[in-house]
């Protein structure tokens, strides 16, 4: 398939955030292409998505046709080919700062989460850790968890763990504090018990309510969530060391994010995916 978005698109950034954040089992990004599996309408599959000029090119095994409207729509989402470049950058341009970075980075998108139960595990699993590190969970937690591929290739193995199994598991001995291991737990059932909880296009204020009222979700984890899984443009963590540290390398050590952000409003999400991007590979020692 051939997936058409409007230029243009910063490939370079997206590509370098999903290489830092490749599951080991269920994803790789090399030389330009990203791979990863996925269960669909009760089939293993596996998906490889190359960019081009103006359009995406997806190459799928396993995928049984009936299945293409929703894996189209999820592959829209999950590389943010919906965004409409020119419009956010003349609006974020406002502001001297985000002018230079749009310069700099041409139609920089926000990448979503594969699905809601992926993008849960994740955020948790990233909590007041490297991105490494996180990954490295990542990766145990698919190990005990997750589904063999029935036909494994080069660098997948694995599909993600799925919700229920995730509702009912056990995760002590992976190497990560017991009040984030049982967070894990609180978040898989709060999911499975509502579906629709990281659902794309409620209020934001009404999404953090409901997601700082769960233990073990702050509002780091919570604007996170909103930002990666339910599409709120307008959400920032504020509280992220690494936006506060690109801020201050930009801007001096008297910038104050919570200040400089009303500025952004309302594509904060593509505001502090600019500032993420800005610290290059340091950037992925956090998020």
């Amino acid at each position: 398939m051939w997936l058409r978005y409007r230029a243009p698109y910063h490939w370079p950034s997206t590509l370098g955030f999903l290489t830092a954040r490749c599951i080991p089992g269920i994803e790789t990004c090399i030389d330009g292409t990203y791979r990863r599996t996925l269960a669909i309408a009760g089939h293993h599959a596996v998906l490889h998505a190359t960019p081009l000029r103006n359009q995406l090119r997806v190459h799928l095994e396993g995928v049984p046709s009936t299945a293409l409207p929703g894996l189209i729509a999820r592959l829209r989402r999950f590389f943010d080919l919906d965004a409409d470049p020119v419009r956010i950058a003349a609006e974020l341009s406002r502001d001297p700062l985000m002018a230079r970075l749009a310069r700099e980075r041409p139609g920089l998108r926000v990448p979503q989460g594969w699905d809601a139960c992926e993008q849960a595990m994740r955020t948790v699993l990233g909590q007041q850790i490297s991105v490494a590190g996180a990954m490295t969970l990542a990766g145990r937690l698919v190990q005990r968890h997750g589904t063999a591929l029935r036909s494994p290739v080069a660098g997948l193995s694995h599909l993600f763990p799925a919700l229920p199994a995730l509702a009912n598991a056990q995760f002590e001995d992976m190497g990560m504090p017991r009040a984030r291991a049982i967070t894990l737990g609180t978040l898989a059932n709060a999911l499975l018990a509502e579906p629709g909880l990281l659902r794309r296009g409620q209020a934001l204020d009404e999404l953090l309510r409901n997601l700082c009222r769960l233990k073990g979700i702050g509002p780091w984890s919570a604007h996170y969530l909103a930002l990666r899984q339910a599409g709120a443009a307008d959400a920032l963590p504020l509280g992220d060391v690494a936006l506060i540290k690109a801020l201050r390398l930009l801007e001096g050590d008297d910038a104050k994010l919570a200040e400089r952000a009303l500025a952004w409003r309302p594509w904060r999400a593509y505001a502090a995916q600019h500032l993420w991007a800005s610290l290059g590979s340091a950037g992925t020692a956090r998020r």
